[in-house]
């Protein structure tokens, strides 16, 4: 099986995460700045086999679109046209920096940690994927029955 990849889209950053080769278990992997997130998934994709980016779903509390939304749609195009194989997902990102904080602070992370914004931007990521991961077994679930 290839690889997905989660990412968690931002106007200064990016936060990357991955599957195993099994997709069945999502981990962080970096951060990047938003002007090499190219350089970096053009390399990432030359060594790896992937079969789909879940990017995060910018939506707030009232349902509507968060202005970043346009710049993802951006990147959405020139990623499909550099790597056409590969399938793009969306899901929903509420609450994901949220969670991210949440996990930092149960695990343990010193406030040093916490407060470098690359730590929050790849474990969103890995959240963002999780959550994909998750929707998609379930429906595995749902179909079996």
């Amino acid at each position: 099986m290839a690889k997905i990849i989660g990412i968690d889209y931002g106007t200064r950053r990016c936060g990357i995460a991955e599957t195993d080769d099994l997709q069945i278990i999502a981990s962080a992997l970096t951060t990047v700045p938003t002007n090499e997130i190219f350089k970096f998934l053009d390399d990432y994709c030359a060594k790896n086999s992937v079969e789909a980016a879940v990017i995060g779903l910018p939506v707030r509390m009232s349902g509507e679109l968060n202005e970043v939304e346009e710049d993802i749609l951006k990147f959405i195009k020139k990623f499909s046209n550099k790597h056409p194989k590969i399938r793009i997902e969306r899901i929903n990102e509420a609450f994901t920096s949220k969670l991210a904080m949440q996990t930092m602070i149960q695990s343990g992370a010193n406030k040093k940690k916490r407060r470098e914004k690359g730590n929050l931007d790849k474990i969103s990521a890995t959240l963002i994927l999780q959550q994909y991961l998750e929707n998609q077994r379930n429906i595995l679930r749902n179909e079996r029955r």
